[in-house]
Formats: structure tokens, sequence, C-alpha cells
């Protein structure tokens, strides 16, 4: 491979962002690099302006430009950060989400019409090639012997970001059949997820409930869900799920962490959820966030015999 090589295939790529970006007018009104901010914004629950700077090789006064446009438009708000005190933490308002929610809609949508002029024998090819380029010029990792010569993830690639249409159904199927290969549930189990799920589907309140994705090289490895609970100030935590070949990547504490500062930025009281003893795994993540035992009880459902638990998070008692 020689450097021609090299600039010859930046200058094809180039050509094909450009198409995708700017010939539908994708990003409108937003640059391309404004729109990456807001895209950083809506996939990181919690972040900062030096955070961003990091992730997006921006300068610092650029970014400044372009945090402040946000916020007289009212997209973003600004506040001290929870961990420093010198940083300013970065957050979307209701109107950011939205407009990180519709740039996201439209790129999936430009994106799916170029992919459909691929043929279908033609697309593993595809993706296993965009899979060489990023392991070999990404990280340097091209995985070990144990491996298969596969990079191995790591907890940065994992994005969270809300559903895509299709998502919903992956949550349904996955917990179905994950709850039914570890745990032996039977479909009882699938018939409530499909209930609560299409709940939310049907009637949800964006402003007080919400869904998080977490997506590894492009794929739905992890879920949770945020709803209303019937008790007045509380929020229930539901169907919180890893992908088993995706686990060790502390994808779980981040779907809980996101969910609690959702919730206690929505003005809710206490976060509770239900779940089984025989949930070690998901019982520790609910521990190392504050959440605290209150109640236990046997009973027979999903084919077994279990012991449900009921555990609560008092969102004014613990720190942010």
């Amino acid at each position: 491979m020689t450097v021609q090589d090299v600039r010859s295939f930046n200058r094809f790529y180039t050509n094909v962002i450009g198409a995708l970006d700017y010939g539908r007018r994708l990003y409108a009104p937003y640059t391309l690099t404004e729109s990456r901010v807001l895209y950083e914004l809506a996939h990181a629950p919690r972040t900062d302006a030096a955070d961003l700077r990091t992730q997006l090789h921006l300068d610092a006064g650029y970014l400044t430009r372009i945090l402040n446009k946000f916020e007289e438009d009212g997209l973003v708000e600004r506040g001290p950060s929870d961990t420093d005190p010198r940083r300013r933490r970065i957050t979307l308002t209701a109107p950011g989400r939205e407009a990180a929610a519709l740039l996201d809609e439209r790129a999936r949508e430009t994106v799916g019409a170029m992919l459909d002029t691929v043929p279908d024998k033609d697309r593993p090819r595809l993706a296993e090639a965009m899979r060489t380029v990023r392991t070999i010029l990404g990280d340097g990792d091209g995985g070990g012997p144990g491996d298969g010569g596969r990079r191995v993830p790591r907890p940065e690639d994992v994005v969270l970001r809300e559903p895509a249409p299709g998502d919903l159904g992956w949550i349904i199927q996955r917990n179905a059949a994950l709850y039914a290969a570890e745990y032996g549930f039977d479909a009882d189990y699938e018939a409530l997820v499909a209930r609560i799920v299409a709940d939310y589907a049907e009637d949800h309140d964006p402003r007080m409930e919400r869904t998080w994705i977490a997506e590894l090289d492009g794929r739905p490895v992890g879920c949770v869900m945020c709803v209303r609970d019937g008790a007045p100030g509380a929020a229930r935590l539901r169907l919180l799920l890893v992908e088993p070949d995706a686990r060790g990547l502390r994808i779980g504490d981040r779907l809980v962490g996101a969910l609690v500062g959702f919730a206690r930025e929505a003005g809710y009281r206490e976060v509770v959820l239900w779940t089984n003893d025989i949930l070690g795994a998901a019982r520790r993540i609910y521990q190392r966030r504050g959440f605290v035992l209150v109640a236990e009880k046997p009973h027979h459902s999903f084919g077994r015999d279990l012991t449900g638990q009921d555990w609560r998070l008092d969102l004014h008692a613990t720190p942010h």
C-alpha cells in the first residue's frame, strides 16, 4: 500500500460522506460539526466541555461558540460538573433531544437509502471491510490468537441512544430469549415484557419517561426503561438487559446511571424497581448505585419458584 492509495480512498470516501450529509441537506439547519456535538450530547447523558473536546478533537474556542449558539437556541443547559467544580456540565434540553432525534432519524433514512443500492450478497463483505478499517486504523488492536484476530471491544466503544424503529421489538425478543436460556422462564415472561413495551410505545411522556439502547459496533447490546410509577413522584426502572457477549463493559452500570440521572433531572423523588433474587449481577449494580432492598416475597411466576424483591433509591438522599 502507498500513500497515494490512502489518499485516493480518502477522496472517494469524502465524496460518499458528502453525498450523505449535504446532498440531502441531512444536517440543515446545523453544520456537520454542530450535528456531531448534538449527537455526542444525545448519547452521553452527562458530559462536559472537556469531554466533548477530547471526543471530537475540536478547538476549545470553536466548541465554546457552538455551545453558546446551542444555549441561545434553547438546545442545551450548562451547569457545574458533578465531579469537578472547575468544569461545566452540558445537558440537552427537551428541544435539544428532539433536534438530536430528528438528525438521527434523517441519518438512518439516508444511510438506509444508500444501503438499499447494495445487493444483499455484498453486504457481509462491506460490513467486514468497514470493521477491518476501524480495527487497523483505530486503536491498533487487531485482536489476538484467542479471539480469532478480532478487535476486543472497550467500554468507550459503547454508546447509549434512544430507540430506533425496531428496537422496541428487539427488547421483547431478547428479553424472552435470554431469560428462557439463562433462567428457564416460560412464555409468561415474554407476554409481560410485550405488555410493558406496548404500553410505553402507545402512550409515554418523553419529558418523564425514556428508553435507552446500548449500541456496540452498530448493534443493540443492552437496554433499560424509565416509566412513571403509580406512586406520586416515583419513577420505575424496567427491563434492564445486557447481551452475554457484551458483559464486562460496564454497560448495565451505565444504563442504570443514565436512568438515575434522567429521573433526577425530571424531578422524580425516587426510583423503584422489582426484580428477582436470582438476578445477582443486576442486584449488584443496583446496590452500587445506592438502591436499598425494601421488601421480599416468594412467588411462582414464569414457570419458576422465585423470590421477588422491591428496591428503592431515594434521589434526595443520594449524591448526584
